[in-house]
């Protein structure tokens, strides 16, 4: 349920994993291809590697990145790194991973909404506007407020975040348009500014947007009213572009992501609460997810009584358990030496390009990164790594 890149892929991967369910896999998408879904459309290539493995190639329009650039303290540190990924749009992307699937046999209902999910002992019930399905397994990829969590009742999350985007026309100011930009300028609020290239009908656009991480800690703020002071530090105003607001669920390594023949995927499971980045890892949970199924259809075992430490063992698991562990030093107390730190070791940003990328990590970026990350902990006890908070001006 869901037919987005992590629901879309979990069925590609099951299919690839045992051709002979191919014929009994639905996927339902309340909404008819192609259908917008805001989103900056940051895909890390291991998100393409991870399709490319079963034979997916995901051809739409695209801009290439090669670098990222970190901005805060009035200074700006880019890294380049060759072919680390591409910004995609997902109205165009999630159509066309879905016909990819169509073309392999899967049966991919569009403009079908579910309306009750019943769960028995040997089966599960989906009730739609389009009639009744009766299965062996549910997989909930429907998203932040999916169906699938609210008719099951799971848990809130800990972390709940909001952003806002708007595609605009390049700017003089802007970085060079194989970039990333992740500016941590303004720390009224735990989050980001971000300007992303992007390819909006063939034209050169950028999509620009913040991510504010909400907590029950944190004052609340109008993310509106941000981005529209980061628009006009840019000499654009926000009222002439269409604005996208979402929400979006970080992951949380204590809560389940099953009950007995349902399991959660993707953004429904939750996404990595410090970027919010979500295409690649929604590719590689479905990679999890579809090979994972395969083992228990074959058993016949649908308590999914393992699915925690399934999931937490898989690469897609430890990649968001680290990213889990690293939010209170990015939002935290720490924040202005940790973005000290970011800015003068170019290597860790490095490291984390390659993992964008799925790339063994170079061997020297990484002694260096860890070097220099000893170093600054070392410095931070000795309280040689003090920061001023207030705001620095911005650098072009």
């Amino acid at each position: 349920m869901g037919g987005g890149p992590a629901g879309i892929a979990t069925a590609l991967f099951l299919s690839a994993a045992a051709p002979d369910l191919t014929d009994r896999i639905v996927v339902l998408e309340k909404e008819r291809y192609p259908r917008e879904k805001p989103c900056a459309g940051a895909l890390g290539a291991r998100g393409d590697a991870a399709l490319a493995s079963i034979g997916v190639t995901v051809d739409v329009p695209s801009v290439s990145i090669d670098g990222l650039a970190v901005r805060a303290l009035g200074r700006t540190t880019v890294v380049r790194e060759p072919k680390v990924g591409r910004v995609v749009r997902r109205v165009e992307f999630d159509a066309e991973l879905a016909a990819v699937a169509s073309r392999r046999g899967i049966d991919v209902r569009d403009g079908v909404r579910a309306t009750a999910l019943e769960r028995h002992d040997d089966s599960v019930t989906v009730r739609t506007t389009n009639g009744e399905l009766r299965a062996d397994v549910v997989v909930g990829a429907d998203g932040v407020s999916g169906f699938v969590r609210r008719a099951l009742g799971f848990g809130p999350a800990p972390h709940l975040a909001q952003a806002i985007e708007v595609d605009t026309e390049p700017v003089a100011t802007d970085l060079e348009r194989d970039v990333l930009l992740f500016d941590l300028s303004d720390r009224s609020y735990p989050g980001y500014y971000w300007d992303f290239p992007t390819l909006v009908d063939g034209r050169p656009m950028v999509c620009r947007g913040v991510y504010y991480l909400k907590s029950a800690s944190t004052e609340p703020i109008e993310i509106e009213d941000v981005l529209a002071r980061e628009l006009a530090m840019r000499g654009l105003d926000l009222g002439v572009y269409a604005k996208r607001r979402y929400a979006e669920r970080g992951f949380d390594p204590r809560a389940p992501v099953s009950v007995p023949r349902v399991l959660l995927v993707g953004e429904a499971a939750g996404v990595d609460p410090v970027t919010g980045e979500g295409i690649a890892q929604a590719i590689q949970f479905g990679s999890f997810a579809g090979r994972y199924l395969a083992e228990r259809i074959r058993a016949r075992d649908f308590r999914f009584s393992d699915s925690m430490q399934r999931v937490h063992g898989a690469s897609v698991g430890r990649d968001l358990r680290v990213r889990c562990a690293a939010l209170a030093l990015a939002y935290g107390k720490r924040r202005p030496a940790i973005e000290r730190f970011l800015l003068d070791t170019p290597d860790f940003v490095r490291v984390g390009l390659q993992h964008f990328a799925g790339r063994r990590w170079s061997r020297g970026s990484a002694l260096r990164a860890a070097k220099n990350a000893a170093w600054a902990t070392f410095a931070h006890f000795l309280g040689t790594d003090s920061v001023s908070p207030v705001r620095a001006e911005r650098l072009p």
